[in-house]
Protein backbone atom coordinates (compact mmCIF):
# COMPACT_ATOMS: atom_id res chain seq x y z
CA UNK A 1 0.00 0.00 0.00
CA UNK A 2 2.77 2.40 0.91
CA UNK A 3 4.66 1.54 -2.29
CA UNK A 4 1.57 2.31 -4.36
CA UNK A 5 1.19 5.65 -2.60
CA UNK A 6 4.81 6.52 -3.28
CA UNK A 7 4.49 5.69 -6.97
CA UNK A 8 1.30 7.72 -7.26
CA UNK A 9 2.90 10.71 -5.58
CA UNK A 10 5.96 10.41 -7.78
CA UNK A 11 3.81 10.54 -10.89
CA UNK A 12 1.94 13.58 -9.60
CA UNK A 13 4.90 15.55 -8.27
CA UNK A 14 7.99 14.55 -10.28
CA UNK A 15 8.07 17.75 -12.39
CA UNK A 16 7.25 20.33 -9.69
CA UNK A 17 9.46 18.54 -7.19
CA UNK A 18 12.43 19.09 -9.51
CA UNK A 19 11.83 22.83 -9.37
CA UNK A 20 11.47 22.90 -5.60
CA UNK A 21 14.60 20.88 -5.01
CA UNK A 22 16.58 23.54 -6.88
CA UNK A 23 15.77 25.82 -3.95
CA UNK A 24 15.95 23.25 -1.18
CA UNK A 25 19.41 22.03 -2.18
CA UNK A 26 20.90 25.49 -2.79
CA UNK A 27 22.23 25.55 0.75
CA UNK A 28 23.27 21.92 0.84
CA UNK A 29 27.03 22.16 0.31
CA UNK A 30 27.84 21.83 3.96
CA UNK A 31 25.04 19.48 4.92
CA UNK A 32 26.77 16.13 4.37
CA UNK A 33 28.71 14.91 7.36
CA UNK A 34 30.37 11.76 5.98
CA UNK A 35 33.89 11.88 4.57
CA UNK A 36 33.68 8.68 2.53
CA UNK A 37 34.49 9.59 -1.08
CA UNK A 38 31.35 7.99 -2.44
CA UNK A 39 29.28 10.25 -0.19
CA UNK A 40 31.28 13.30 -1.22
CA UNK A 41 30.51 12.39 -4.83
CA UNK A 42 26.84 11.88 -4.02
CA UNK A 43 26.74 15.35 -2.46
CA UNK A 44 28.37 16.90 -5.54
CA UNK A 45 25.78 15.29 -7.78
CA UNK A 46 23.16 17.26 -5.86
CA UNK A 47 25.04 20.55 -5.33
CA UNK A 48 28.19 22.11 -6.84
CA UNK A 49 29.95 22.72 -3.50
CA UNK A 50 30.69 20.23 -0.73
CA UNK A 51 32.30 21.18 2.59
CA UNK A 52 33.27 18.30 4.83
CA UNK A 53 32.15 18.78 8.44
CA UNK A 54 35.74 18.31 9.54
CA UNK A 55 36.75 21.23 7.30
CA UNK A 56 33.87 23.55 8.20
CA UNK A 57 36.34 26.03 9.71
CA UNK A 58 37.91 26.50 6.26
CA UNK A 59 34.74 27.71 4.56
CA UNK A 60 31.72 28.84 6.61
CA UNK A 61 28.31 27.62 5.52
CA UNK A 62 27.19 31.06 4.31
CA UNK A 63 30.25 31.37 2.07
CA UNK A 64 29.74 27.85 0.73
CA UNK A 65 26.13 28.66 -0.08
CA UNK A 66 27.14 31.85 -1.90
CA UNK A 67 29.72 29.94 -3.92
CA UNK A 68 27.18 27.26 -4.75
CA UNK A 69 24.66 29.88 -5.87
CA UNK A 70 27.26 31.51 -8.12
CA UNK A 71 27.93 28.22 -9.90
CA UNK A 72 24.23 27.40 -10.18
CA UNK A 73 23.45 30.82 -11.63
CA UNK A 74 26.16 30.37 -14.26
CA UNK A 75 24.73 26.93 -15.18
CA UNK A 76 28.20 25.45 -15.67
CA UNK A 77 29.69 22.07 -14.58
CA UNK A 78 32.11 23.31 -11.90
CA UNK A 79 32.54 21.20 -8.75
CA UNK A 80 34.26 22.30 -5.54
CA UNK A 81 35.09 20.10 -2.54
CA UNK A 82 36.61 21.36 0.72
CA UNK A 83 38.24 18.52 2.65
CA UNK A 84 40.26 18.39 5.86
CA UNK A 85 44.03 18.05 5.89
CA UNK A 86 45.03 14.42 6.18
CA UNK A 87 42.31 13.26 3.78
CA UNK A 88 43.73 10.38 1.65
CA UNK A 89 45.13 11.80 -1.59
CA UNK A 90 45.99 8.68 -3.57
CA UNK A 91 44.01 8.76 -6.82
CA UNK A 92 41.71 11.30 -5.19
CA UNK A 93 40.73 13.24 -8.28
CA UNK A 94 40.37 10.18 -10.48
CA UNK A 95 38.24 8.37 -7.91
CA UNK A 96 36.09 11.43 -7.20
CA UNK A 97 35.49 11.93 -10.93
CA UNK A 98 34.59 8.24 -11.28
CA UNK A 99 32.23 8.30 -8.31
CA UNK A 100 30.55 11.55 -9.33
CA UNK A 101 30.34 10.44 -12.95
CA UNK A 102 29.80 13.89 -14.45
CA UNK A 103 31.99 15.61 -17.04
CA UNK A 104 33.27 18.88 -15.62
CA UNK A 105 35.89 20.84 -13.69
CA UNK A 106 36.77 19.61 -10.19
CA UNK A 107 38.56 21.80 -7.66
CA UNK A 108 39.61 20.49 -4.24
CA UNK A 109 40.81 22.47 -1.27
CA UNK A 110 42.49 19.96 1.04
CA UNK A 111 43.69 21.58 4.25
CA UNK A 112 46.14 24.24 3.15
CA UNK A 113 46.51 22.91 -0.41
CA UNK A 114 44.44 23.44 -3.54
CA UNK A 115 44.42 21.73 -6.91
CA UNK A 116 42.03 21.02 -9.78
CA UNK A 117 41.41 18.67 -12.69
CA UNK A 118 39.03 18.78 -15.67
CA UNK A 119 37.89 16.73 -18.61
CA UNK A 120 39.67 18.33 -21.56
CA UNK A 121 36.46 18.67 -23.56
CA UNK A 122 35.29 21.03 -20.83
CA UNK A 123 38.54 22.87 -20.04
CA UNK A 124 42.00 22.20 -21.43
CA UNK A 125 44.84 20.86 -19.30
CA UNK A 126 46.84 24.05 -19.83
CA UNK A 127 43.87 26.22 -18.84
CA UNK A 128 43.37 24.26 -15.62
CA UNK A 129 47.06 24.41 -14.78
CA UNK A 130 47.19 28.15 -15.38
CA UNK A 131 44.01 28.70 -13.41
CA UNK A 132 45.32 26.75 -10.42
CA UNK A 133 48.59 28.65 -10.49
CA UNK A 134 46.77 31.99 -10.64
CA UNK A 135 44.83 31.38 -7.41
CA UNK A 136 47.65 30.05 -5.25
CA UNK A 137 48.45 33.47 -3.80
CA UNK A 138 44.85 34.21 -2.74
CA UNK A 139 44.63 35.50 0.80
CA UNK A 140 42.22 32.95 2.25
CA UNK A 141 40.11 29.95 1.33
CA UNK A 142 37.05 32.00 0.44
CA UNK A 143 39.03 34.30 -1.89
CA UNK A 144 40.89 31.39 -3.45
CA UNK A 145 37.79 29.33 -4.21
CA UNK A 146 35.91 32.33 -5.53
CA UNK A 147 38.83 33.26 -7.79
CA UNK A 148 39.01 29.68 -9.03
CA UNK A 149 35.28 29.47 -9.69
CA UNK A 150 35.23 32.86 -11.44
CA UNK A 151 38.05 31.81 -13.73
CA UNK A 152 36.53 28.42 -14.45
CA UNK A 153 33.10 29.87 -15.22
CA UNK A 154 34.62 32.24 -17.79
CA UNK A 155 36.11 29.37 -19.76
CA UNK A 156 34.36 26.09 -19.04
CA UNK A 157 32.16 24.42 -21.64
CA UNK A 158 28.80 22.73 -21.29
CA UNK A 159 26.00 23.23 -18.81
CA UNK A 160 25.34 22.19 -15.24
CA UNK A 161 24.28 18.58 -14.64
CA UNK A 162 20.52 18.09 -14.55
CA UNK A 163 20.79 16.50 -11.10
CA UNK A 164 21.48 19.96 -9.64
CA UNK A 165 17.91 20.89 -10.48
CA UNK A 166 16.70 18.23 -8.08
CA UNK A 167 15.53 15.29 -10.25
CA UNK A 168 14.20 12.58 -7.94
CA UNK A 169 14.55 8.82 -8.02
CA UNK A 170 12.57 5.84 -6.84
CA UNK A 171 14.06 6.04 -3.36
CA UNK A 172 12.09 9.10 -2.30
CA UNK A 173 9.90 8.40 0.73
CA UNK A 174 6.18 9.12 0.85
CA UNK A 175 6.71 11.48 3.77
CA UNK A 176 9.38 13.36 1.87
CA UNK A 177 7.18 13.72 -1.19
CA UNK A 178 4.24 14.93 0.87
CA UNK A 179 6.49 17.51 2.54
CA UNK A 180 7.80 18.64 -0.83
CA UNK A 181 4.25 18.88 -2.13
CA UNK A 182 3.34 21.20 0.71
CA UNK A 183 6.38 23.37 0.01
CA UNK A 184 5.47 23.35 -3.66
CA UNK A 185 1.99 24.67 -2.94
CA UNK A 186 3.53 27.60 -1.08
CA UNK A 187 6.30 28.56 -3.45
CA UNK A 188 6.37 26.39 -6.57
CA UNK A 189 5.98 29.23 -9.04
CA UNK A 190 8.91 31.15 -7.60
CA UNK A 191 11.10 28.05 -7.52
CA UNK A 192 10.37 27.29 -11.15
CA UNK A 193 11.15 30.86 -12.17
CA UNK A 194 14.44 30.69 -10.30
CA UNK A 195 15.45 27.45 -11.99
CA UNK A 196 14.85 29.04 -15.41
CA UNK A 197 16.55 32.35 -14.67
CA UNK A 198 19.98 31.43 -15.89
CA UNK A 199 18.79 29.91 -19.14
CA UNK A 200 16.75 33.00 -19.87
CA UNK A 201 19.79 35.16 -19.19
CA UNK A 202 21.83 33.06 -21.61
CA UNK A 203 19.15 33.47 -24.26
CA UNK A 204 19.24 37.24 -23.74
CA UNK A 205 23.01 37.26 -24.16
CA UNK A 206 22.70 35.29 -27.38
CA UNK A 207 20.08 37.69 -28.71
CA UNK A 208 22.27 40.68 -27.87
CA UNK A 209 25.22 39.07 -29.67
CA UNK A 210 23.04 38.37 -32.70
CA UNK A 211 21.90 41.99 -32.88
CA UNK A 212 25.52 43.17 -32.93
CA UNK A 213 26.22 40.72 -35.72
CA UNK A 214 23.12 41.76 -37.61
CA UNK A 215 24.58 45.22 -38.20
CA UNK A 216 27.74 43.76 -39.73
CA UNK A 217 25.96 41.13 -41.81
CA UNK A 218 23.46 43.64 -43.14
CA UNK A 219 26.42 45.74 -44.29
CA UNK A 220 27.84 42.66 -46.04
CA UNK A 221 24.54 41.91 -47.77
CA UNK A 222 24.18 45.53 -48.86
CA UNK A 223 27.72 45.58 -50.23
CA UNK A 224 27.04 42.41 -52.21
CA UNK A 225 23.85 43.89 -53.63
CA UNK A 226 25.80 46.96 -54.74
CA UNK A 227 28.32 44.68 -56.47
CA UNK A 228 25.47 43.07 -58.38
CA UNK A 229 24.26 46.51 -59.49
CA UNK A 230 27.74 47.70 -60.51
CA UNK A 231 28.24 44.61 -62.62
CA UNK A 232 25.31 45.79 -64.78
CA UNK A 233 24.85 42.40 -66.40
CA UNK A 234 21.76 41.63 -68.49
CA UNK A 235 21.11 38.00 -69.40
CA UNK A 236 20.02 39.04 -72.91
CA UNK A 237 22.94 41.38 -73.60
CA UNK A 238 25.10 40.72 -76.66
CA UNK A 239 27.77 38.11 -76.01
CA UNK A 240 26.04 36.62 -72.98
CA UNK A 241 26.08 32.82 -72.95
CA UNK A 242 24.54 30.12 -70.79
CA UNK A 243 27.57 29.95 -68.49
CA UNK A 244 27.37 33.69 -67.80
CA UNK A 245 23.64 33.50 -67.18
CA UNK A 246 24.19 30.57 -64.78
CA UNK A 247 26.82 32.55 -62.84
CA UNK A 248 24.48 35.53 -62.62
CA UNK A 249 21.54 33.41 -61.50
CA UNK A 250 23.78 31.77 -58.88
CA UNK A 251 24.82 35.18 -57.55
CA UNK A 252 21.22 36.40 -57.43
CA UNK A 253 20.15 33.24 -55.59
CA UNK A 254 22.96 33.72 -53.07
CA UNK A 255 21.86 37.31 -52.48
CA UNK A 256 18.24 36.35 -51.83
CA UNK A 257 19.26 33.34 -49.75
CA UNK A 258 21.54 35.41 -47.53
CA UNK A 259 18.76 37.93 -46.86
CA UNK A 260 16.26 35.19 -46.03
CA UNK A 261 18.68 33.35 -43.74
CA UNK A 262 19.58 36.52 -41.87
CA UNK A 263 15.93 37.39 -41.39
CA UNK A 264 15.33 33.92 -39.93
CA UNK A 265 18.43 33.89 -37.67
CA UNK A 266 17.70 33.42 -33.97
CA UNK A 267 21.22 32.91 -32.57
CA UNK A 268 24.78 33.90 -33.57
CA UNK A 269 25.56 30.46 -34.99
CA UNK A 270 22.83 30.96 -37.63
CA UNK A 271 24.96 33.71 -39.19
CA UNK A 272 27.42 31.12 -40.45
CA UNK A 273 25.00 30.00 -43.17
CA UNK A 274 24.46 33.63 -44.20
CA UNK A 275 28.13 34.38 -44.81
CA UNK A 276 28.53 31.03 -46.56
CA UNK A 277 25.90 32.19 -49.05
CA UNK A 278 27.61 35.54 -49.50
CA UNK A 279 31.01 33.93 -50.08
CA UNK A 280 29.47 31.59 -52.65
CA UNK A 281 27.73 34.48 -54.39
CA UNK A 282 30.88 36.60 -54.58
CA UNK A 283 32.77 33.77 -56.24
CA UNK A 284 29.96 33.46 -58.81
CA UNK A 285 30.32 37.18 -59.53
CA UNK A 286 34.09 36.83 -59.92
CA UNK A 287 33.56 33.98 -62.39
CA UNK A 288 31.01 36.03 -64.33
CA UNK A 289 33.34 39.04 -64.51
CA UNK A 290 36.14 36.81 -65.83
CA UNK A 291 33.92 35.31 -68.54
CA UNK A 292 32.74 38.73 -69.71
CA UNK A 293 36.33 40.02 -69.89
CA UNK A 294 37.64 36.88 -71.61
CA UNK A 295 40.02 36.12 -68.72
CA UNK A 296 40.75 32.66 -67.28
CA UNK A 297 38.26 31.62 -64.63
CA UNK A 298 39.40 32.38 -61.08
CA UNK A 299 40.62 29.65 -58.75
CA UNK A 300 38.16 28.83 -55.99
CA UNK A 301 39.85 30.40 -52.97
CA UNK A 302 38.68 31.79 -49.62
CA UNK A 303 37.83 35.49 -49.49
CA UNK A 304 40.27 38.18 -48.45
CA UNK A 305 41.15 37.70 -44.79
CA UNK A 306 41.28 41.41 -44.05
CA UNK A 307 37.77 42.05 -45.34
CA UNK A 308 35.65 39.35 -47.02
CA UNK A 309 33.79 42.10 -48.89
CA UNK A 310 36.95 42.45 -51.02
CA UNK A 311 35.96 39.20 -52.72
CA UNK A 312 37.94 36.02 -53.42
CA UNK A 313 41.61 36.10 -52.54
CA UNK A 314 44.30 35.80 -55.21
CA UNK A 315 47.26 34.66 -53.08
CA UNK A 316 48.45 33.72 -49.62
CA UNK A 317 50.91 36.12 -48.02
CA UNK A 318 52.83 36.17 -44.78
CA UNK A 319 51.48 38.74 -42.34
CA UNK A 320 52.32 39.64 -38.76
CA UNK A 321 49.79 41.70 -36.79
CA UNK A 322 51.07 44.17 -34.22
CA UNK A 323 52.18 42.17 -31.20
CA UNK A 324 50.99 38.90 -32.75
CA UNK A 325 52.33 35.76 -34.38
CA UNK A 326 53.23 35.50 -38.06
CA UNK A 327 50.79 33.54 -40.18
CA UNK A 328 49.79 33.08 -43.83
CA UNK A 329 46.53 34.72 -44.82
CA UNK A 330 44.57 34.82 -48.10
CA UNK A 331 44.45 38.33 -49.57
CA UNK A 332 42.82 40.15 -52.45
CA UNK A 333 44.92 41.78 -55.18
CA UNK A 334 44.58 45.27 -53.69
CA UNK A 335 45.73 44.20 -50.21
CA UNK A 336 48.58 42.17 -51.67
CA UNK A 337 49.80 45.34 -53.36
CA UNK A 338 49.43 47.36 -50.18
CA UNK A 339 51.44 44.84 -48.17
CA UNK A 340 54.18 44.59 -50.81
CA UNK A 341 54.45 48.40 -50.73
CA UNK A 342 54.86 48.34 -46.94
CA UNK A 343 51.42 49.78 -46.30
CA UNK A 344 48.67 48.48 -44.02
CA UNK A 345 45.90 46.37 -45.52
CA UNK A 346 42.31 47.59 -45.55
CA UNK A 347 41.02 45.79 -42.46
CA UNK A 348 37.35 45.23 -41.70
CA UNK A 349 36.58 46.93 -38.41
CA UNK A 350 33.40 46.63 -36.37
CA UNK A 351 32.04 48.68 -33.50
CA UNK A 352 32.81 47.58 -29.94
CA UNK A 353 32.37 49.21 -26.52
CA UNK A 354 35.96 50.46 -26.83
CA UNK A 355 35.54 51.81 -30.36
CA UNK A 356 36.17 50.31 -33.82
CA UNK A 357 38.24 47.10 -33.74
CA UNK A 358 39.29 44.49 -36.33
CA UNK A 359 36.67 41.75 -36.40
CA UNK A 360 39.14 39.24 -34.96
CA UNK A 361 39.46 41.38 -31.82
CA UNK A 362 35.77 42.26 -31.44
CA UNK A 363 34.36 39.34 -29.47
CA UNK A 364 33.39 35.68 -29.75
CA UNK A 365 30.14 36.24 -31.64
CA UNK A 366 32.16 36.96 -34.80
CA UNK A 367 33.30 33.33 -34.96
CA UNK A 368 30.24 32.12 -36.90
CA UNK A 369 30.54 35.17 -39.18
CA UNK A 370 34.17 34.31 -39.98
CA UNK A 371 33.43 30.58 -40.10
CA UNK A 372 30.93 31.01 -42.91
CA UNK A 373 33.42 32.91 -45.02
CA UNK A 374 36.52 30.83 -44.39
CA UNK A 375 35.22 27.41 -43.39
CA UNK A 376 36.44 25.43 -40.40
CA UNK A 377 39.62 23.99 -41.85
CA UNK A 378 41.71 27.14 -42.14
CA UNK A 379 40.34 29.21 -39.26
CA UNK A 380 42.76 28.02 -36.53
CA UNK A 381 45.76 29.11 -38.57
CA UNK A 382 44.26 32.44 -39.56
CA UNK A 383 43.14 33.41 -36.07
CA UNK A 384 46.09 32.15 -34.03
CA UNK A 385 46.95 34.60 -31.26
CA UNK A 386 43.86 36.77 -31.77
CA UNK A 387 41.10 37.41 -29.25
CA UNK A 388 38.61 35.55 -31.42
CA UNK A 389 40.98 32.63 -31.96
CA UNK A 390 41.61 32.28 -28.23
CA UNK A 391 37.88 32.28 -27.52
CA UNK A 392 37.15 29.70 -30.20
CA UNK A 393 39.79 27.37 -28.79
CA UNK A 394 37.78 26.86 -25.59
CA UNK A 395 35.05 24.23 -25.19
CA UNK A 396 32.81 26.95 -23.79
CA UNK A 397 32.80 28.58 -27.23
CA UNK A 398 31.22 25.54 -28.90
CA UNK A 399 28.53 25.48 -26.24
CA UNK A 400 27.58 29.11 -26.91
CA UNK A 401 28.36 29.69 -30.60
CA UNK A 402 28.47 26.25 -32.21
CA UNK A 403 31.17 23.73 -33.08
CA UNK A 404 32.70 22.52 -36.31
CA UNK A 405 35.45 25.12 -36.78
CA UNK A 406 38.29 22.78 -37.70
CA UNK A 407 40.62 22.25 -34.76
CA UNK A 408 38.31 24.36 -32.59
CA UNK A 409 35.52 21.74 -32.54
CA UNK A 410 35.27 18.77 -30.18
CA UNK A 411 32.86 15.90 -29.68
CA UNK A 412 32.14 13.30 -27.06
CA UNK A 413 30.76 13.98 -23.60
CA UNK A 414 30.26 17.69 -23.00
CA UNK A 415 30.21 19.52 -19.69
CA UNK A 416 27.45 18.34 -17.39
CA UNK A 417 26.90 15.06 -19.27
CA UNK A 418 26.76 11.92 -17.18
CA UNK A 419 29.58 9.63 -18.32
CA UNK A 420 29.93 7.57 -15.16
CA UNK A 421 33.30 5.85 -15.12
CA UNK A 422 33.54 6.14 -18.92
CA UNK A 423 36.29 8.75 -19.20
CA UNK A 424 39.95 8.75 -20.17
CA UNK A 425 42.01 9.28 -17.03
CA UNK A 426 44.85 10.61 -19.16
CA UNK A 427 42.43 13.18 -20.58
CA UNK A 428 41.32 14.33 -17.12
CA UNK A 429 44.13 16.61 -16.09
CA UNK A 430 45.47 20.02 -15.23
CA UNK A 431 46.58 21.54 -11.98
CA UNK A 432 50.18 21.33 -10.97
CA UNK A 433 51.20 23.99 -8.47
CA UNK A 434 54.16 21.91 -7.40
CA UNK A 435 55.37 19.29 -5.00
CA UNK A 436 53.98 16.20 -3.38
CA UNK A 437 51.21 13.84 -4.30
CA UNK A 438 48.52 16.51 -3.98
CA UNK A 439 48.97 19.20 -6.61
CA UNK A 440 51.40 17.27 -8.74
CA UNK A 441 49.30 17.89 -11.83
CA UNK A 442 49.97 16.11 -15.07
CA UNK A 443 48.52 12.83 -16.23
CA UNK A 444 46.22 10.68 -14.23
CA UNK A 445 48.04 7.42 -14.57
CA UNK A 446 48.54 6.13 -11.11
CA UNK A 447 48.74 8.49 -8.14
CA UNK A 448 47.33 11.88 -7.64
Amino acid sequence: MKAALVQRLIRLLIVPVAAVLAVLTAGAPGAHAATDLSEVAAALRESPVYVDPAAADLLPESDAEALSDKIRDADKPVFVAVLPSGYPTEDLFRNLRTETGVTGVYGIRLGDAFDARADSRVLSRAAVSNLVASVQSAGDVKAQLNDFVDGALRNVGGVAPSSWSGDTGDGVSATGLITLGAVLAAGGAGAYALSRRNRHRHEEEQRAALEKLRVVVDEDITAFGEELDRLDFHPAEPGADDAMRADYAHALDAYETSKARMAAATKPEDVRAVTQSLEDGRFALAALAARRAGRPLPERRPPCFFDPRHGPSVADVTWTPAGGATREVPVCAADRTRLSDGRDPMIREVETVSGPRPYWDAGPAYGPWAGGYFGGGILPGLLIGTLLGSAMATPAYAADYGAGYGDFGEGGYQGGDVSGADFDTGDFGGGGFGGGDFGGGGDFGGGF
